[in-house]
């Protein structure tokens, strides 16, 4: 088969397109014939080594952790999904080598559900990591009907869904972003504030009493500034910066979860939850999609497409 690989760590461009072995199926697993795959920041994080410290990495390492496509086989104890299901999943495991950049994966059934109708393979390969963070930064702030919600970085990958589906929890949601997503913002009912020394300012301008809720996405500095803009009782989640915790707050590291990723495909399915592509890449540009990503300026998500 196919795959986007690394036999070393670098920049995007130490990304190789050729012949790999192909993947096995275990007792628990599935076996997918890759349609697309999504393409979030930890994928060049992973790319550039910087995860080692989380995950053990073993090379030559295919990246990539969103897939969606076709069932061709299942282990004997596979049970929820059978061949020729179209399925999507959030495909992380305890250590870092085969991935999704490839024509074929073998994915943990935990991990994996069928895509529904009406749903594209682009929109589910796009979902899984980003739309789990979203819904479970959420959960861990407590996100309900009536809260103002503060979400930095709203027009990216995780961004986008944060704000939908804090909305659809009945929450009203400002938006930190660039003045040329502000408009795609308040399309989405959200009110947007621009970064830059002015931010703080601007959200206090909308909320004099602060927030109820701060999801931060980005971390640092604009962390550290969000504590400030919070109401008696506010919250503080995290999926950029552990140093949350220290000041009583939630820092939150995305897990698989195939009923919570079923709920989230549902809703994209209704229209609900509109999944934004920002940019498709051949395989064999794979170094392109991580470079788009990487960049910082794509609003939605990457995908890499096989067919």
């Amino acid at each position: 088969m196919r795959a986007a690989f690394i036999t070393e760590y670098g920049d995007p461009s130490v990304i190789q397109v050729a012949d790999a072995p192909e993947p096995v199926v275990g007792m628990d697993t599935v076996l997918v014939e890759v349609h697309a795959a999504g393409v979030n920041p930890v994928d060049w994080k992973v790319v550039a080594g910087g995860m080692r410290g989380a995950y053990p990495h073993h090379l030559p390492l295919i990246p990539g952790w969103d897939v969606a496509g076709i069932v061709s086989a299942v282990g004997p104890a596979v049970t929820t999904v059978e061949p020729g299901d179209r399925v999507l999943a959030y495909d992380r495991e305890d250590h870092v080598q085969l991935g999704t950049f490839a024509q074929r994966t073998s994915v943990p059934e935990r991990a994996i559900t069928r895509i529904p109708p009406g749903m594209s393979i682009a929109e589910a390969a796009a979902l899984p990591l980003a739309g789990l963070t979203a819904e479970q930064v959420l959960t861990a702030a407590e996100v309900g009907e009536g809260d103002s919600v503060l979400v930095h970085a709203a027009a990216g990958g995780v961004g986008t869904f944060t704000t939908q589906l804090a909305r659809l929890r009945g929450a009203s949601v400002i938006g930190t972003a660039s003045p040329g997503n502000h408009d795609h913002l308040r399309e989405r009912g959200v009110t947007p504030v621009a970064y830059g020394d002015g931010l703080v300012d601007g959200v206090r301008a909308l909320a004099p009493r602060g927030v109820d809720v701060v999801i931060d996405l980005v971390g640092g500095d604009t962390l550290a500034s969000s504590y400030d803009l919070l109401a008696d009782g506010g919250r503080v989640a995290s999926i950029a910066d552990p140093q949350v915790l220290q000041r009583g707050g939630r820092y939150v590291f995305v897990r698989p979860d195939a009923a919570m990723l079923a709920r989230l495909a549902e809703l994209v399915s209704s229209g609900e939850l509109v999944v934004d592509i920002a940019a498709t890449y051949p395989l064999e540009d794979a170094a392109g999609a991580l470079e788009a990503s990487r960049s910082g300026h794509t609003r939605g998500k990457v995908v890499i497409t096989m067919l």
